[in-house]
């Protein structure tokens, strides 16, 4: 992630070896929990802890290089904010994380604006269901 330095700089912060660490290990997993990144960050770093993650999180988050969503029960899921904006399909069955553009969800949003007077954050939205691989798996196993 280019100019992540600067960002951190200008509103700030300094650069340290756990911030790069994480944002690394964010990058790295493409979307991760806390646990996640720790496990990550602790290979090259066994000393980091999860509070240190946490707290370098909501920096990195407050900076505008990660976000959060929360995909289900439990901790959030970070990713970085350079990619497009995306709607995560979460399988309730394999737990696999996928995703999909923002765009497929224009005419809900539109609609939910329209009817409801609500405004959607389509990058904290999630939609459960079942995997494509877990449907033929089932599929196969009852054939």
């Amino acid at each position: 992630m280019q100019g992540w330095e600067e960002r951190l700089r200008s509103q700030g912060y300094r650069v340290t070896e756990q911030r790069a660490d994480v944002l690394a290990a964010v990058l790295n997993l493409g979307h991760g929990t806390p646990e996640e990144i720790l496990a990550r960050v602790q290979v090259d770093s066994p000393r980091v802890n999860l509070s240190t993650i946490y707290r370098t999180l909501e920096v990195l988050e407050e900076v505008g290089l990660v976000t959060h969503a929360h995909l289900g029960h439990g901790s959030p899921t970070y990713h970085s904010v350079d990619e497009d904006l995306h709607i995560h399909l979460v399988c309730r069955s394999c737990g696999a994380i996928d995703s999909a553009p923002a765009v497929i969800a224009e005419p809900f949003c539109a609609a939910l604006e329209r009817d409801h007077g609500f405004s959607t954050d389509l990058g904290h939205m999630a939609i459960h269901g079942v995997c494509h691989a877990c449907r033929e798996d089932a599929a196969a196993s009852r054939g």
